[in-house]
């Protein structure tokens, strides 16, 4: 699958802003304005400005929209989310080129928030993945102690884990060891 520079960063933002999420074995790692600036740092979030405590809480609500659209049951149900998601962030594309990049689109307003910055850039990343009809590779990790996001882009589909060296190495091992202990009770 061919995915422009633009779309693979807001994709890549997407997956990083769900893998902050609190789950039962880790804490939300959005916990403070301080962990915001950084989550734009990582993702080199362009048009940021000062962060406050709204903007936390309005991302961290973007993140759960995001969430939902990679748990929906169909392409149907995840095309209702995204539109959702940005309609409300109140998209206005435009073409721009900066820090060192060529000519590529922005969906969000200027001067729009945080939040809304990532719903309009993320949300039309992953329409692009429906219409292209990819949205099965919005996926969760297959470990059971894992549910971190990903997005597979394997040509074949095949990717399971959010990271083969640990996850899928992890299962791995311990399926050889069962294996071994199986072969040795015999």
């Amino acid at each position: 699958m061919l995915i422009n520079h633009d779309t693979r960063c807001a994709l890549d933002a997407v997956v990083d802003l769900l893998n902050t999420a609190p789950d039962e074995h880790t804490p939300d790692t959005l916990a403070d304005v301080g962990a915001l600036r950084a989550f734009v740092e990582r993702n080199a979030v362009s048009d940021v400005g000062a962060l406050e405590e709204t903007d936390l809480a309005a991302v961290r609500e973007v993140r759960e929209q995001f969430g939902r659209v990679f748990a929906a049951s169909d392409a149907h149900r995840a095309a209702e989310l995204v539109n959702t998601l940005v309609a409300a962030a109140g998209t206005t594309p435009r073409l721009t080129d900066h820090d060192g990049y060529d000519w590529h689109i922005h969906y969000f307003a200027p001067g729009a928030s945080l939040a809304d910055h990532l719903a309009a850039d993320g949300g039309m990343a992953l329409a692009f993945l429906v219409v292209a009809g990819e949205r099965e590779r919005l996926r969760r990790c297959a470990a059971p102690d894992c549910r971190r996001a990903f997005i597979d882009l394997s040509r074949n589909r095949s990717r399971r884990y959010c990271d083969s060296r640990t996850c899928g190495n992890r299962l791995h091992v311990a399926a050889y060891r069962a294996r071994q202990r199986e072969a040795s009770g015999s």
